[in-house]
């Protein structure tokens, strides 16, 4: 998989960092993208009954941007404290390797939907997201994103309601470990055993 991380470094651009808080939108400014350096953000689309659609989950190195996609309307949520920094497209460097790793994440939460049952897309949603951004910890790897349960939902088409049970489910058959603040941690290993 390419990584999003990129080479640009610019100590101009060290002036436009910028910090936000959790669920506040980076603002769409024309001509730029922005890199996050700290935090998580989701960009999102919205269907014409209201329903949110997740486009994807970006982090730290990560380059997000309005300019990246041709959805309207197109958000860039920030579900934990950002920092980031405006990146002027002329001084964008990576942008063959940034768009490979879109259209990369892209495919991999394509595949995660399309699966029949809700409790296989939560499931294999929680394995990608330990993989990609989880921290390694004693009994695995810790998603520590402060997702809730709504932001879940949306991320795989579901309700608030059945991610909730679901989680409980996985919870009392030893799939996941939940830790305060919507901390999970997939058990890897009883995944593979689900799956079967």
């Amino acid at each position: 998989m390419v990584s999003l991380k990129s080479s640009f470094i610019d100590s101009g651009s060290q002036k436009t960092k910028l910090l936000f808080t959790r669920r506040s939108l980076l603002p769409d400014y024309q001509n730029s993208l922005w890199q996050i350096d700290t935090g998580f953000v989701r960009t999102v689309t919205y269907q014409e009954n209201g329903t949110t659609v997740a486009l994807g989950l970006w982090g730290s190195g990560d380059i997000v941007g309005r300019t990246l996609s041709k959805l309207e309307p197109y958000q860039m949520e920030c579900l934990t404290k950002v920092e980031a920094r405006i990146l002027p497209l002329e001084e964008w460097s990576d942008s063959t390797e940034t768009l490979l790793a879109h259209i990369q994440q892209s495919e991999e939460l394509m595949v995660i939907r399309s699966y029949k049952k809700v409790e296989t897309m939560l499931l294999k949603l929680l394995a990608w997201l330990s993989q990609r951004f989880g921290l390694e910890v004693e009994k695995g790897r810790l998603i520590d994103m402060r997702l809730t349960h709504e932001d879940l939902a949306d991320m795989i088409g579901s309700t608030r309601v059945t991610v909730t049970r679901i989680l409980g489910q996985f919870e009392q058959e030893g799939l996941i470990d939940r830790q305060s603040l919507n901390r999970i941690i997939p058990r890897e290993e009883d995944i593979w055993y689900y799956e079967i």
